[in-house]
């Protein structure tokens, strides 16, 4: 996956959320570690679903629900107000549905891309490498 410079990449878990910058070019990017913020995940309706088998949904999958939303309305945020242009979100796959139910059209049209893994805690080479398909 092509990593534009100055885009932000987002990596995302049930509990964590890491934010990265390309700071190099397209062909060899370079990962600077931005300051996440401190989300509260007071959305515990985010992971109502209509089929049977989240009828009755934990209170851990609930608190990881409410995680993936309070990251999608931040990054909504950061992209309506022009903080963020260029974006891609790396998350598992449960995860990363989560937040693909709560983006704005404005947020989807700043992706250029997404991956489906767990790479929370793995530092910034892992995600290069995972973008580039390694």
């Amino acid at each position: 996956m092509i990593l534009p410079h100055g885009a932000v990449v987002a990596v995302v878990d049930g509990a964590k959320f890491e934010l990265f910058r390309n700071s190099g070019s397209e062909v060899d990017p370079t990962l600077s570690i931005l300051e996440a913020p401190d989300l509260e995940s007071h959305n515990k309706s985010a992971g109502a679903r209509r089929d049977s088998s989240m009828a009755n949904p934990t209170g851990h999958q609930l608190d990881e629900d409410a995680h993936a939303a309070a990251v999608a309305d931040w990054l909504n945020t950061q992209v309506q107000t022009r903080q963020v242009d260029r974006l891609v979100v790396i998350a598992p796959p449960r995860t990363l549905g989560e937040m693909r139910r709560r983006y704005h059209k404005e947020l989807v049209a700043a992706l250029a891309g997404e991956l489906p893994q767990d790479l929370t805690g793995r530092g910034a080479q892992a995600v290069i490498a995972a973008l580039r398909g390694k």
